[in-house]
């Protein structure tokens, strides 16, 4: 083990704080891919509608939550942060269900400290070893740096590649934000494991080298385009990866 955190450091050059040199590196997108956000999410804003007397499943809170949240990351540019959008995103759901916005500040911040036991999906421990035993592996996410640092995810990816909005200045789904990932580790070759339309599509209009890891919940959009590699678990990701 010592040998090879060793040949890694030999191998990792710093440029502005994120410029990384050797081999291909290959991110996963943090919260279609390798966590199952709605299970976890839904949780928690589940046990906050109980505990403050709403009768409204966590399901839909969190359905409501996240289609805001995409809408607003759309368009979304810094100095705007992850969490600027989430909490925008949350009192626009609230006000869509009549719940006012009164405690969206502390549902918001439960919500957030929550993100450290959302569940992984089955398949990604085993995977994403299999993957960092031939490849070094990282995460590309439109996230907070210090959020994406609690995520059970970020422990089984080099912490030098958790390549966040925050860190590369652009949100998903704008290729813009895919470029930047992709200077940022060159001159290695950077290939993204998405799972939902928007990242897929904004992955391949960018001109990255893209495979699809397919979840539930998230399908390609009919008229969206197609990724050439699509595989239906993590740990079917390494022989698709030696092909590309």
């Amino acid at each position: 083990m010592g040998a090879l955190i060793e040949a890694q450091e030999r191998a990792r050059v710093h440029r502005n704080g994120a410029r990384i040199l050797g081999g291909v590196i290959v991110t996963f997108d943090l919260f279609s891919a390798l966590t199952d956000s709605r299970t976890g999410g839904s949780a928690v804003l589940g046990d906050l509608a109980a505990r403050r007397g709403w009768e409204v499943p966590g399901t839909e809170l969190y359905d409501r939550w996240d289609g805001h949240n995409k809408a607003l990351q759309r368009t979304a540019h810094p100095p705007v942060t992850f969490a600027d959008l989430s909490r925008e995103a949350l009192a626009r759901a609230y006000t869509d269900l009549g719940l006012g916005r009164g405690t969206v500040d502390a549902d918001l911040a439960a919500v957030q400290a929550s993100v450290a036991q959302w569940p992984l999906w089955a398949d990604v421990a085993e995977g994403v070893a299999a993957v960092a035993a031939e490849h070094r592996v990282g995460i590309l996410s439109n996230v907070d740096d210090a959020l994406a640092r609690t995520t059970r995810a970020a422990r089984l990816v080099d912490p030098e590649l958790l390549l966040t909005s925050q860190r590369l200045g652009a949100y998903k789904p704008d290729p813009e934000i895919y470029r930047r990932a992709a200077a940022a580790v060159a001159p290695a070759r950077l290939v993204h494991v998405a799972a939902s339309a928007r990242d897929v599509r904004g992955a391949l209009e960018s001109g990255l080298a893209t495979v699809r890891l397919a979840r539930t919940g998230h399908a390609l959009d009919a008229g969206g385009p197609r990724p050439p590699h699509e595989v239906q678990s993590a740990t079917d990701l390494p022989e698709v990866l030696r092909a590309l």
